[in-house]
Parts: structure tokens; C-alpha cells; sequence
């Protein structure tokens, strides 16, 4: 059985080969605008699994090799690249249905808030058509029925906001000792 330990260096070293690169049309790199998700949802108080998901929820852009890209604007399908390589990893399925679905907020929230569409970064608005586009009105609705709809919504909020240059980089170390705790288990 791999440990915990093992397991935190294998993904944590994605970001030391992959997290100074370019993030996809967006004046941060990779893990300046993981950090910052990861810090925002620290900063509402939201419990670790939650962090971590926030802090992981583009994994899927740097975890696999030979995927097909957004029109250079990263893989396609990335939150599920990202949920599956993590839930291999061992997190939670909490965790990672939470990297999952905050493709599922967007396409969520360009349908059901007024405005949001006009407030997405460029590449964002790009990206949308290859995730499958705006919600319909019977995937909002299911959608808003499971029971991480909401902190999807905010971790999707996160996302959006974290795209601010010069914003220090959290210590990882913090984010590997949750990584290994959750890991552990209770």
C-alpha cells in the first residue's frame, strides 16, 4: 500500500515541473491561481477537503500526458482528468466530485445568473463551448439538487477571482500536511 506521504510528493510535484507555466490566457501562472483559490476558500473558512479542492480544481491540465486541448486553452475535459487522477491518488469522493463540477458551476451559473457570462475572463468565455456550453434549465435544476451545488458555486467564484498577479504563493507545505492528513483519514 503506497502512503499518504508518497502519495502528497506524487501530486504536489506536478506543480514544482508544471505550476510556473502559463495559465491558459490569464496573467497568473498554474499555482499562483491554485494558491489563490485555495486561500480564498481558506479565508471563508471553509473546512480542508474543501480547500484542497479549490487548490487542486485544474489539476486535470497538468496530470495527463496527450490530451486534447481547448483550442490552446488547456484539456478538454479537465475536471474530469483531474477528479479521476485524484480519487486514483485516494482523496475523497467529496473532493474530487468537487474538481469535478466547478465546470458544472460555470455552465450552472451562465445560465442562472444574470450577468455572469459578461463577467468571464476571455478565455473562460472560449473554454465554455468545449464543456458543453450553457446549462439547460433541466440540468440546472438537477444540478441544484445535489448536495455540493453550493459549495461548488462558491468554489467556481474562487476560480474566477483567482486570476490576480502579484498575490503571493500560500505555503505549500500547509497544503501537503492537509493533503496528508485527509489522506490518513480519521
Amino acid at each position: 500500500m503506497i502512503r499518504a506521504e508518497q502519495r502528497v510528493r506524487e501530486v504536489f510535484a506536478l506543480y514544482e515541473r508544471h505550476g510556473g507555466s502559463d495559465y491558459i490566457g490569464e496573467p497568473v501562472s498554474q499555482l499562483e491561481h491554485m494558491s489563490q483559490a485555495a486561500q480564498l476558500a481558506m479565508a471563508e473558512g471553509f473546512d480542508d477537503e474543501v480547500v484542497l479542492a479549490a487548490f487542486f480544481h485544474d489539476i486535470g491540465h497538468i496530470c495527463a500526458d496527450q490530451v486534447e486541448s481547448m483550442g490552446g486553452y488547456g484539456a478538454v475535459s479537465h475536471e474530469r482528468l483531474g477528479a479521476d487522477y485524484l480519487r486514483r491518488q485516494g482523496f475523497s469522493e467529496r473532493l474530487a466530485k468537487l474538481v469535478e463540477y466547478h465546470v458544472q458551476a460555470k455552465r450552472y451559473l451562465t445560465l442562472r445568473a444574470p450577468g455572469y457570462y459578461q463577467r468571464l475572463s476571455e478565455a473562460s468565455r472560449r473554454t465554455l463551448e468545449y464543456q458543453g456550453g450553457v446549462m439547460s434549465a433541466e440540468e440546472a435544476d438537477a444540478f441544484e439538487r445535489d448536495p455540493l451545488c453550493q459549495a461548488s458555486l462558491r468554489l467556481r467564484h474562487w476560480d474566477e477571482a483567482a486570476k490576480r498577479p502579484d498575490v503571493p504563493v500560500l505555503d505549500l507545505e500547509l497544503l501537503k500536511a492537509k493533503a496528508t492528513t485527509l489522506l490518513n483519514g480519521p
